[in-house]
């Protein structure tokens, strides 16, 4: 499943969504924090490593990429520590009805990331970089899921990178708030390393081919996966609200 996670969350993120359930089901007697640092601390591997990939291969405008980064990691420490404030009940709606728009809305526009035409950097392209790592560091650290997705979507939608680009700097915004998360759960002892690191191992060798597949496929193969994920996440955040527990 590590590797799984790796490969997919390479490409257009969502890896957790294989990862964690994964985790859960082969150890139900382990605590949730527990569980959750064992993932960030394999997923922050093959999330490296599919930067570090990445950065060799495709360009990327820095002054974009790394305020949105930063600011990412300070909020999403802030998100971790208001994660009582907000009610799930509250946050999965909101989360499904922005999927809904952001598949809708791909679809719509038939050429949406499959043009890289970036837009000039200025001061109101960093500035909206910056909120971007601030919103999206914010929603990590209290929620996360599609996190990768959301970043993706609105990197394309702001500075008209293509698929292929937008999947490269989500990389690096996830990498910082996945930082950020480890920054807990390691002093806290929330990691099962004798699980964690045979999962680093197997989710770097699955992001390593996912990459290569992105890289060499190019942005119109991983619109198609953007796509396919986010109708796995309207499905399962339909299916958590609509079906009833029991």
């Amino acid at each position: 499943m590590a590797f799984a996670a790796g490969l997919i969350d390479s490409a257009v993120g969502g890896g957790g969504l294989i990862q964690v359930p994964a985790l859960f089901n082969t150890l139900p007697r382990v605590d949730a924090a527990t569980l959750l640092g064992t993932n960030k601390f394999s997923s922050i591997f093959g999330t490296g490593s599919a930067a570090r990939s990445f950065m060799t291969r495709v360009r990327l405008p820095w002054s974009l990429v790394l305020p949105a980064a930063g600011c990412a990691f300070v909020f999403a420490f802030v998100g971790a520590a208001a994660v009582s404030l907000v009610p799930k009940a509250v946050m999965k709606p909101a989360v499904l009805v922005m999927l809904i728009g952001m598949a809708a809305y791909t679809l719509w526009k038939k050429d949406f990331g499959k043009l890289h035409a970036p837009a000039v950097i200025g001061t109101r392209e960093r500035w909206i970089a910056v909120l971007i790592g601030c919103a999206i560091g914010f929603y990590d650290g209290i929620f996360g899921p599609g996190t990768g997705s959301f970043l993706i979507f609105l990197f394309i939608r702001f500075f008209a990178f293509d698929f292929l680009h937008a999947s490269a700097a989500a990389k690096f915004v996830n990498l910082a708030t996945n930082l950020a998360a480890l920054s807990f759960f390691i002093p806290a002892g929330h990691i099962l390393f004798g699980f964690a690191v045979p999962m680093a191992v197997s989710n770097v060798a699955g992001s390593l081919v996912g990459t290569h597949l992105a890289i060499r496929g190019g942005a119109g193969f991983i619109r198609v996966l953007f796509l396919i994920l986010l109708s796995i996440l309207i499905g399962k955040f339909a299916y958590d609200l609509f079906v009833p527990i029991g």
